[in-house]
């Protein structure tokens, strides 16, 4: 059955967003991927500074979270021949294309903010 209503594009071309939709999902989903993924795209950072800087992650979910993003070609992690060895973490130029998505975020973000500090 066709939608009639001319405003809506068709089916398919629906089906194929939402189904991208679930895949940046699947890629970008959890309480931590977003704020980690954040900080990396302001400046490389090592690993202590992404646990000291994302609060209340464990040291374990962030190492989970980092090598999911690096399989994902979304970071890279560097690593300098010193000693004791130096690992950072910088976002990809594929990574990058992400910046628009977190900056959307969070003026999102900064205009709920407002709006519910100016409810109050």
């Amino acid at each position: 059955m066709e939608n009639s209503n001319t405003d809506f594009p068709p089916f398919e071309d629906c089906a194929k967003r939402l189904r991208a939709i679930d895949d940046v999902m699947d890629i970008l989903s959890g309480k931590w991927k977003i704020s980690i993924l954040a900080r990396l795209l302001y400046k490389p950072m090592r690993y202590s500074e992404l646990l000291k800087h994302v609060n209340g992650i464990s040291g374990k979910m962030l190492s989970r979270e980092l090598q999911e993003f690096e399989t994902n070609g979304i970071i890279d992690r560097k690593v300098a021949s010193t000693k004791p060895l130096a690992v950072s973490y910088e976002v990809t130029s594929y990574g990058m294309s992400l910046k628009i998505l977190t900056d959307s975020i969070a003026d999102w973000g900064l205009q709920h903010r407002h709006r519910i500090i100016n409810d109050l």
